[in-house]
């Protein structure tokens, strides 16, 4: 089934019956993976873009099933940053030499229009070098349209499943997959960079799910993508579940890449904790982007999305050089870009 490969390589794209394919595993992985890294580095050479995480907030307004920082769960330890915290982060990732920083969290009220906009704009008058990103959830297109204004560059917001069926398995009654797939809408028209992406795995899954996923993502365009393997938490419903694998994810991304060239696809923390190589193996198959963590360590394991999470003690965004060495013998280079998608 190599042929599908080619094909994917030099067309873009494949019938829903030829993606099923290759997404099954028909194929040689090697090809897969040599292509998907050829791609990449037709359009970004072998830059690794860095992006500071700083993760504000572990308190949120939603129950989804999967997700550790669940509202029903009360073993969860909450906090929030400060506006000072945040800025101390923003400094320390600017000396490491970090010109993106993503503000993550849940979908936490305490940090309302007013407040982001005014921090969004202290970042970029101290750092005008720099991107801003938020993964903040699902907000009004006024709320988009505000931070934007404000300075935002770009906008996170996984879609995690493009099937409304599959979607209400793995959400509450109260949240609506029309209000999410609205959101990434709202955020393209208003003119962020924005990511979407999926989970691999999850339960309910299946292959056709993944294909809508992909095709979900040609309508959209997003100017990034992140893929990650869905790891049960042991304090959620799912619980009990199977996680993704790591074969499946590397299958995916390197898809991903010869589907959509010029995405900026990051390896992600999930990578990391299937595997100790699986951030490099990421790499080797089309990604471009690595997240290190800028939170405080001691609020690092607090943000418990799910299981085993890797990079929650002193090693993850201080140990640069070290980042840098991992980077360096999968054969790609950082680069001390803002790294903006090629459009």
């Amino acid at each position: 089934m190599d042929f599908l490969i080619e094909k994917l390589y030099r067309e873009k794209n494949l019938s829903d019956s030829e993606l099923k394919t290759v997404i099954e595993g028909f194929g040689s992985p090697e090809l897969l993976v040599k292509y998907a890294d050829e791609v990449r580095q037709k359009y970004y050479g072998k830059k690794v873009y860095l992006r500071g995480l700083i993760e504000i907030s572990s308190y949120c307004k939603n129950d989804c099933l999967y997700c550790g920082i669940r509202r029903s769960n009360n073993n969860a330890e909450r906090y929030r940053l400060t506006r000072e915290e945040i800025m101390s982060c923003c400094e320390t990732g600017y000396e490491l030499g970090f010109r993106t920083f993503v503000m993550q969290g849940g979908e936490d009220s305490y940090f309302t229009d007013d407040f982001m906009c005014s921090l969004i704009t202290e970042i970029k008058q101290k750092y005008p070098d720099c991107a801003v990103t938020l993964s903040l959830g699902e907000r009004s297109y006024k709320s988009y349209e505000r931070l934007k204004n404000a300075g935002a560059d770009r906008y996170l917001l996984r879609h995690e499943t493009a099937s409304p069926e599959l979607y209400g398995k793995l959400h509450p009654k109260e949240m609506s997959f029309k209000n999410r797939v609205e959101c990434l809408y709202n955020l393209r028209s208003l003119g962020y960079q924005v990511g979407a992406g999926f989970m691999v795995g999850v339960p309910f899954q299946t292959t056709e799910h993944i294909i809508e996923d992909l095709r979900f993502l040609q309508d959209l365009k997003p100017h990034m993508i992140g893929i990650g393997a869905f790891i049960p938490h042991h304090d959620t419903p799912f619980r009990n579940e199977k996680a993704g694998t790591l074969g499946l994810t590397l299958r995916l991304l390197g898809i991903l890449r010869l589907m959509f060239p010029t995405a900026l696809i990051p390896a992600t923390t999930a990578l990391g904790t299937l595997a100790p190589n699986g951030r490099e193996l990421g790499l080797k198959t089309g990604c471009n982007v690595v997240m290190p963590n800028l939170s405080p360590v001691a609020v690092r394991k607090k943000y418990s999305l799910y299981d085993n999470k890797i990079c929650t003690g002193e090693e993850s965004a201080e140990c640069r050089a070290c980042l840098q060495r991992r980077i360096e013998s999968a054969g790609y280079e950082i680069s001390a870009e803002r790294g903006d998608a090629i459009i």
